[in-house]
């Protein structure tokens, strides 16, 4: 049964943030990490899915109100590539903060999708609070961006929380390498439960709508979003 929503645009100390959450409050929380596009209308559609299922969902916003409803793709990798490591985590925990402290939830996870999925990553190894990480088909190619000064390869068997990866096999962003390499420090950790979903004929990004009109996409997300969201109760509720 969904639970009925309320949606606003929030500021967090002095950060825009997209809250979606029941009317009744199960007491559970997800920090949303968009992906390039901001918090256009299908971030929000995620959010809103989300709440709708129970859990309460804030979502970072980080190209402060910028998002691909009314810019091109160029505008926002240009934004995208000016976003620093440090800066964005930090930002991430303050809005963790605000969830917990200010809204009271009990648990709180964290869902991240193509860049937001590789901050899901990063911010699960350095913040202990997070019942869960979800990274949608995350953005983590081989070699670095210039601007990534932190390495996730490196960080991700630090993730105390259960994770969930899902990742496209024709993925032309992240090579399978990468994928293996994260896998593999998912499932050398000992302490949580790792879960990983392969789509072997999927595209990067394949949550985004934009996507659909590949019937591999709209497939793989019809099969991941359930299980994601079964997920989530499962580690919030």
């Amino acid at each position: 049964m969904a639970h009925e929503i309320d949606t606003s645009m929030v500021s967090v100390g002095g950060l825009g943030a997209y809250l979606a959450r029941p009317v009744e409050s199960t007491g559970a929380g997800m920090l949303l990490l968009p992906m390039i596009t901001g918090i256009g209308r299908r971030v929000r559609e995620f959010a809103d899915e989300l709440a709708a299922a129970g859990v309460t969902t804030l979502s970072w916003d980080p190209f402060d109100g910028v998002s691909m409803d009314e810019h091109d793709r160029d505008t926002m990798v240009e934004l995208m590539q000016g976003l620093d490591d440090e800066t964005c985590l930090a930002e991430m925990q303050r809005l963790l903060d605000y969830l917990f402290d200010e809204l009271g939830l009990a648990k709180v996870g964290v869902i991240g999708y193509c860049l937001g999925g590789r901050f899901a990553l990063l911010l699960g190894a350095r913040d202990e609070r997070p019942a869960n990480i979800v990274a949608y088909h995350p953005t983590v190619p081989v070699t670095p961006a210039d601007n990534h000064t932190i390495d996730p390869f490196e960080q991700t068997p630090r993730i105390a929380a259960p994770v969930m990866m899902l990742y496209p096999g024709q993925d032309a962003i992240v090579p399978r390498e990468a994928f293996t390499r994260l896998q593999d420090g998912l499932q050398s950790r000992s302490g949580a439960a790792t879960i990983v979903h392969l789509y072997p004929e999927a595209h990067h990004g394949f949550s985004d709508t934009r996507s659909h009109g590949a019937e591999v996409n709209e497939a793989a997300y019809a099969v991941s979003q359930p299980q994601v969201l079964s997920f989530v109760r499962a580690t919030t509720i």
